[in-house]
């Protein structure tokens, strides 16, 4: 655990960089501060690993001072990653990986057996083992930073802007790559961004932070959307904050209405009594391995005698789907949006139907969530 107690940075000139900081991160989950330019988060990162000495107060690992313990000693005990991988150019790929293990004292043979282990880990080709930093893509060069940062597999792993530097997709690619990673690893992470879409994704917790160094609210990210403390708060989120909460919600959560779902060699009468029954206005039409198919509008079913299969109808495209057990209710809200209908489409991992669902739907879901989170302190994840 990392404790920040009353921590102050002040500059020559009285500028204040971090003001009275009071938090903990705890052991194995993602921090990320994440605020205006300016407004400390940087400078409370470098004082984890004795880049920048507070001015006044205590950082403790574990309880202990890191004032206690030598600089140099300190950094090779934490991984760090930076902006543009911050990779020595003049160095193979395996031996920037390498970098530490061998300030430690291990053989070259082992450190590079190691760096190899670790170029698996975060999705790098073992060929490019003896390429040097320019012959790899941006998004490559962050990956080796990740795991030079990993390779003395260090209990914490400080990360400053560690993707800014990529396109929009390789970001989004090695945000995922870290959440997998910290999955499976449990580090204790503390990352700076100043994108809060990052902070959302990739954090436990999210510490918001005030221009001048103070901490505006620390929160899990869930939390954090649906209840700023603040209206400086609520701005900095953004306006759309309660369309990304509810990617925290699980589509399991969803009652998935499944009496206008029929299979194509059903009749239309068939259809058309289960749409009057469940007083809806379209029926879904799958093939013979409930894969969707497409909509049959009532309106379209009562132009048509009894004993004619679904199948020899002309029907409306279903949109895109949502798995129920994987995606959340953003997911599900967007295959809404999409749909032609204003219905969408849950699936199974095979792609089979398991159900609809509908705005009124989501809509109780996210009460049902709601009703959850209060009587036992959480959201759903």
């Amino acid at each position: 655990m990392i404790t920040f107690e009353g921590v102050t940075k002040r500059y020559p000139g009285g500028t204040i960089a971090v003001d009275d900081l009071n938090v903990e991160i705890p052991d194995g989950q993602t921090m990320v501060l994440v605020g205006p330019s300016g407004c400390g988060k940087t400078t409370t990162l470098r004082m984890i690993n004795r880049l920048i000495d507070p001015s006044e107060g205590r950082i403790l690992l574990d309880g202990r001072d890191v004032a206690q313990t030598k600089a140099a000693q300190l950094r090779r005990g934490i991984g760090y990653v930076i902006q543009q991988s911050g990779l020595f150019p003049h160095r193979t790929i395996e031996d920037n990986i390498a970098t530490v293990p061998l300030l430690n004292g291990w053989p070259k043979a082992k450190a590079r057996n190691r760096a190899r282990e670790l170029m698996d880990l975060v999705g790098l080709d073992q060929a490019m083992a003896r390429r040097y930093p320019y012959q790899l893509s941006g998004g490559q060069q962050q990956r080796v930073g990740v795991a030079r940062a990993l390779a003395a597999d260090p209990p914490i792993l400080l990360m400053d802007e560690p993707f800014s530097a990529v396109d929009p997709i390789v970001r989004a690619s090695l945000q995922d790559e870290l959440i997998r990673l910290q999955a499976e690893l449990h580090k204790t992470v503390v990352l700076v961004t100043h994108d809060v879409e990052e902070a959302i994704k990739v954090g436990d917790q999210v510490a918001v932070f005030y221009p001048h160094g103070k901490i505006a609210q620390v929160d899990k990210p869930e939390h954090l959307l649906g209840s700023p403390v603040d209206d400086y708060v609520e701005e900095f989120l953004g306006f759309d904050r309660g369309i990304r909460r509810l990617g925290f919600f699980p589509a399991t959560g969803l009652d998935l209405q499944t009496e206008t779902v029929l299979s194509e060699d059903a009749t239309v009468e068939q259809a058309r009594q289960a749409a009057k029954r469940a007083g809806e206005s379209w029926v879904l039409v799958t093939d013979e391995h409930r894969l969707p198919r497409g909509w049959a509008a009532l309106s379209e079913l009562e132009t048509h005698d009894g004993p004619e299969p679904l199948q020899q109808l002309t029907l409306t495209r279903y949109g895109h789907t949502f798995r129920v057990e994987q995606d959340s209710l953003r997911a599900a809200l967007d295959a809404t949006i999409l749909s032609p209908t204003g219905l969408a489409v849950g699936v199974d991992d095979q792609g089979s139907v398991v159900g609809i669902t509908s705005y009124e739907r989501l809509r109780a879901a996210v009460q049902a969530g709601d009703e959850t989170a209060d009587g036992q302190g959480a959201r759903p994840s």
